[in-house]
């Protein structure tokens, strides 16, 4: 059995779901809702494996699961060379979202990570600590301030709501998703015109473990002809 992994609730289980059945295959919760169990027609071999968004990453890296589907952000995120451990199969076109660097409107002279970077060396001489940027997405961030020479700060974990922290003055700058920014508006913060460091989205993911066997292959073969990826 090709084992299927998908996000076990909210809108990223439904809006999976209705993304596969528009294309003629039937995902679907067995039991009640309290359970992790579910089923698929509309194709043979092909096993509906529920999860938490974030568990999907690690277990097609492990080859537990063969297909997944999670945020492009959690892939990247929590696996370090992720394309060499996992492939992507296609974007699904839902469930959008950038992950961006943000910091408060009153930094005036501060629009660029080129500023940022001048604002945190400043910060660090006049303070004598590292300037904080709260997030959760710590290795997408220190990739992203690297490749762009961004020096003198440091990462706080944030698994809150990681807006609020410079409100409640326990970071100088945030780097989170957003899909709206009203949010960010909310609490004082713009985006940096450079900011940008990923923009996510649901994606069908493949794992690249070599143990699958000549069935398993057939079947995603036949999944994918169905799909039309």
């Amino acid at each position: 059995m090709l084992k299927l992994g998908v996000p076990s609730k909210g809108r990223l289980m439904e809006k999976t779901f209705d993304w596969f059945g528009s294309r003629g295959i039937s995902l679907r919760k067995s039991g009640s809702d309290r359970e992790y169990a579910g089923a698929v027609d509309g194709i043979d071999g092909v096993e509906l494996v529920l999860l938490s968004a974030g568990e999907i990453p690690r277990e097609l890296a492990s080859g537990t699961i063969h297909l997944g589907v999670t945020g492009s952000d959690l892939v990247r995120e929590k696996l370090a060379n992720w394309d060499a451990r996992v492939a992507e199969l296609a974007p699904m076109g839902f469930g959008g979202a950038d992950l961006i660097i943000a910091v408060p409107k009153f930094w005036v002279d501060v629009h660029t990570l080129d500023d940022l970077d001048a604002a945190a060396a400043a910060f660090r001489r006049r303070h004598g600590f590292r300037l904080r940027i709260a997030t959760k997405y710590h290795r997408l961030v220190r990739d992203f301030l690297r490749e762009h020479g961004v020096a003198d700060y440091q990462l706080v974990d944030s698994q809150g709501a990681t807006e609020g922290t410079v409100k409640n003055e326990t970071a100088e700058a945030i780097a989170d998703i957003t899909s709206t920014g009203e949010t960010l508006r909310a609490n004082g913060l713009k985006i940096l015109d450079d900011g940008l460091i990923h923009a996510s989205q649901a994606t069908l993911f493949r794992g690249r473990r070599l143990n699958w066997t000549d069935e398993q292959r057939q079947t995603l073969k036949t999944l994918q002809a169905v799909l039309g990826i």
